[in-house]
């Protein structure tokens, strides 16, 4: 580590040096130098950081299940799934601004990403945690009672998507990242509202929704912003129905429902769309465990949301502090346990978001 050679070494090649060092040590580095410092916004180091260096890539060091709740002011209780551990995660409020951060709500998650409401500014805030970076965007006007929101990325750009509930019609609005504004397209029938805390699932570029019974898909293309209907015939017997995409592959749709009668659920099972063409049955929850889980949610299946995360299909509670998950590649089914840190009184206002913080994710 000679300072004379090292001080000539070509700056390509110093930051692909870098780029192979574990993501929390080259954090550790940045207060070293304003160019190590800068490097955390250089297109080229991002890229190069993200696509393959090994233990160095951000997608593959980490990977939280995060706890959000009313009761929980600046931080946020997350659980490693990668090492079974529980962490907190403190809210840095330089990345907010300087009247919004007095009242804000985590709404949705996307690939590092992080999107709060914030009401006292009348303004949403994506900010990326581990890049330190965060965009303020303006609603598309006050009052804007919004539903259904979900935010999905990519590490070139990231939309946001929102049903507003003030038009009797129900307009759809889309944020795009990439021209930093708001388009207005048709909405779609207010039924879809029963969902209350069940974002819209990615898949082939649209994101999909159930209806209640008769129970449906349908489908908001992102790119067009035209609604359309899933063609698939859905199971028999259904009590309620949530979909969830793997975010590492658009190409793959499941769907977690119950099967019952008189909307009492007896049995839960799993789908997957083959094809686009057909539901296929993967898996049933285990008795003991359906017994649970209908008794944790009072039959009150409005209350009841999924998401995917790392290979996982969490299936969750708003009234209840623990997560049911499925293990894709192992095919088993297992509860993920309280956060120690909840006090007994907390029965309701629980919410669960998949958070794998990704340098590259940029806000």
């Amino acid at each position: 580590m000679d300072p004379v050679i090292w001080s000539k070494l070509p700056q390509e090649l110093l930051e692909h040096i870098l780029c192979f060092l574990p993501l929390k040590t080259f954090l550790s580095l940045r207060s070293t130098c304003k160019h190590f410092n800068s490097l955390v916004f250089s297109p080229t180091f991002i890229t190069k950081h993200s696509s393959g260096s090994g233990s160095g890539s951000g997608s593959g060091l980490c990977s939280f299940l995060l706890l959000s709740h009313q009761q929980f002011y600046s931080h946020f209780p997350l659980y490693d799934t990668i090492i079974g551990s529980w962490r907190d995660l403190a809210l840095p409020f330089s990345l907010f601004p300087p009247f919004g951060s007095s009242q804000f709500n985590l709404i949705s998650s996307s690939n590092g990403l992080l999107c709060f409401a914030l009401p006292s500014c009348c303004s949403f805030l994506v900010c990326n945690m581990l890049a330190k970076s965060s965009r303020v965007i303006e609603l598309p006007f006050f009052p804007f009672s919004f539903e259904l929101l979900t935010l999905v990325s990519t590490p070139k750009w990231y939309k946001i998507f929102t049903l507003c509930t003030k038009f009797s019609s129900n307009q759809a609005f889309v944020y795009d990242s990439v021209v930093h504004s708001w388009t207005e397209h048709d909405g779609y029938q207010p039924l879809l509202f029963e969902n209350f805390h069940q974002e819209g699932a990615f898949y082939d570029g649209s994101l999909c929704f159930t209806t209640p019974e008769p129970f449906s898909v349908v489908c908001f293309d992102l790119g067009t912003g035209k609604w359309g209907n899933l063609n698939v015939e859905m199971p028999g017997e259904l009590t309620f129905v949530r979909l969830v995409s793997g975010v590492s592959d658009r190409k793959k749709l499941y769907m977690l429902g119950g099967i019952g009668r008189n909307g009492i659920s007896r049995s839960m099972r799993l789908w997957e769309l083959k094809e686009g063409k057909k539901w296929e049955e993967m898996e049933r929850l285990p008795e003991l465990m359906c017994r649970k889980f209908v008794s944790v949610c009072y039959h009150n299946y409005e209350h009841v949301y999924c998401f995917w995360h790392r290979g996982m299909i969490c299936v969750c509670c708003h009234t209840w502090p623990e997560i049911l998950y499925y293990k894709v590649e192992r095919r088993s089914w297992h509860w993920l346990p309280k956060c120690p840190w909840l006090p007994d009184k907390w029965s309701c206002g629980f919410r669960w978001f998949s958070f794998v913080p990704q340098l590259h994710a940029l806000a």
